[in-house]
């Protein structure tokens, strides 16, 4: 039970923390293309690729704070459902050049960035 509630509050956060970056990255750049959820989606695929290493492959926190952050925090910042509304709604809008590109830049950087915080882990 405490993992769940766990998980439940690290939800809660990550959550927050996406509406909250997301938002600002859009009232600096506009929203004629999906930067804010692409941006989320990489620090996330990032975090999750470090913190994956230093907190499971090496154990330093209880398995409690694994959850709250890696399924709760991780699991509700990253953003693969809106991702995919995006992408759809370029698509219904004739914006295929825009989905193309946000469906290919978003897998390239979340893949690099998970790639990043893996490597980055492995090094400390």
């Amino acid at each position: 039970m405490q993992q769940i509630l766990a998980i439940a509050a690290g939800g809660a956060v990550g959550a927050v923390l996406r509406f909250i970056l997301s938002n600002n990255i859009y009232r600096v750049v506009g929203r004629d293309f999906p930067y804010g959820t692409m941006a989320v989606n990489v620090l996330g695929s990032l975090l999750m690729g470090f913190l994956f290493i230093t907190m499971v492959e090496r154990q330093i926190v209880s398995v409690e704070w694994r959850s709250a952050i890696l399924v709760g925090l991780l699991g509700a910042f990253t953003t693969f459902s809106t991702f995919s509304m995006e992408t759809i709604a370029l698509l219904e809008d004739g914006e295929l050049l825009r989905a193309m590109m946000n469906v290919i830049l978003s897998v390239l950087f979340c893949l690099v960035a998970t790639w990043v915080g893996i490597s980055v882990g492995r090094q400390l």
